[in-house]
């Protein structure tokens, strides 16, 4: 259970961006005890890998945050931020951490599934987050853009670390997330019909 929520809180947060799990997973691994990756992902704990990850990171900071170019970069991101669900989900659910000793079977030797899970989870978020953006950039005329970013790296590097540290606290995250999708939904489709009634006047 411990490592379904742990995988999962991962993956949702490389859903709002896509390198904060995984840097947080490999330097945690690297530099700490509180994660101890599995054979197969110890590869990202690599200096190298870290560095990749740290560069890749500043240039999704400031893309995501400039209004238009931040639609421009969630397009891109469809293919890379479900990805990295999958690698975070499979990486953080097969390793040993802090709050579990003994990961189960499941996430270490069929590797496929935890990806694949990952993955859908990512690109749910993913889905919400890009729809959600031009919305707020419309209503706020782009002021939105760097604040909702800012909000939603915090969220990703906090959810990273709880995720790993306290996978219990991954349950609060995601009823918030969806209760914000929820009104982000109903908040469009008031749009819609004001957009719809003024224009049959």
């Amino acid at each position: 259970m411990l490592e379904l929520l742990t995988g999962t809180g991962l993956a949702t947060a490389a859903g709002l961006n896509a390198y904060i799990p995984l840097l947080v997973i490999g330097l945690l691994d690297r530099y700490t005890n509180l994660i101890n990756l599995p054979s197969a992902w110890s590869w990202l704990g690599n200096g190298w890998v870290l560095m990749i990850l740290a560069v890749l990171l500043a240039i999704e900071f400031v893309a995501d945050k400039v209004p238009a170019v931040d639609s421009i970069n969630d397009v891109v991101q469809t293919v890379v931020r479900p990805t990295a669900g999958g690698m975070a989900f499979a990486a953080g659910s097969g390793s040993e951490t802090v709050t579990v000793a003994d990961p189960g079977t499941l996430w270490t030797e069929k590797l496929w599934i935890p990806i694949v899970i990952g993955l859908l989870i990512a690109l749910t978020v993913h889905g919400v987050k890009a729809t959600a953006r031009p919305v707020l950039n419309v209503a706020t005329v782009g002021m939105a853009a760097p604040v909702v970013s800012t909000v939603e790296d915090g969220a990703s590097a906090g959810l990273s670390v709880v995720a790993i540290i306290i996978p219990f606290l991954v349950v609060l995250f995601l009823i918030g997330f969806v209760w914000w999708a929820m009104s982000m939904s109903r908040r469009r489709r008031r749009r819609r019909r004001a957009v719809g009634a003024l224009s049959e006047k």
